[in-house]
């Protein structure tokens, strides 16, 4: 019953969130919506940050556990992108909230995991010094984060996901080039 209440709080503040932005959404919308009592939401959350905090850390959780391998740039946006693609106002609403932030480390810690989950699978047998595989890896989130970010500051504008993919055309190939020069200035 516990996780059934749970879930029915964070829906319900998602739906509101959908429709409204965060700085109107009360903790009574919330429990008027799911049917609970002030209460039961203290009980699971300490305040609305808590649970947009709680949302957005487990959907990092959900999209890591969803994608063991990533096999494209194109794969790593994707799945970076997945929240926010199906919930569009509601991640709008928190991107231009004050809790931006939670957002912000949570879209970082997505980059950080399908980054690095891309690049493992493209090195495969291949060895880099572990200085190398960092910058390699820091490189591809920074151009992952700052493109997403950028597309947020848009109002996730379909033009500028047009270009964001254009570049990921662009670059196919890039981290197998990297690779290729790391191995070679290593030996």
């Amino acid at each position: 019953m516990a996780s059934f209440t749970k879930k029915a709080i964070r829906d319900s503040f998602v739906k509101l969130l959908n429709e409204k932005s965060l700085s109107q959404i009360t903790i009574r919308d919330i429990v008027d919506d799911c049917g609970v009592n002030r209460n039961t939401f203290y009980y699971y959350y300490q305040d609305l940050p808590q649970l947009v905090e709680s949302i957005v850390d487990e959907d990092a959780e959900r999209i890591i556990r969803g994608h063991p391998t990533i096999d494209s740039l194109d794969d790593c946006i994707n799945a970076a992108l997945e929240f926010a693609l199906a919930n569009r106002k509601a991640v709008l609403h928190i991107y231009h909230s004050v809790n931006r932030d939670i957002y912000e480390q949570y879209q970082w810690r997505v980059c950080t995991y399908v980054v690095r989950t891309y690049v493992d699978g493209v090195l495969g047998n291949r060895k880099i010094t572990s200085e190398d595989y960092t910058t390699v890896v820091d490189y591809l989130k920074c151009v992952s984060f700052g493109m997403i970010m950028g597309w947020l500051e848009t109002g996730m504008n379909p033009n500028a996901m047009a270009r964001f993919r254009r570049i990921l055309e662009l670059k196919c190939g890039d981290l197998e080039h990297l690779i290729d020069r790391c191995e070679k200035m290593r030996s």
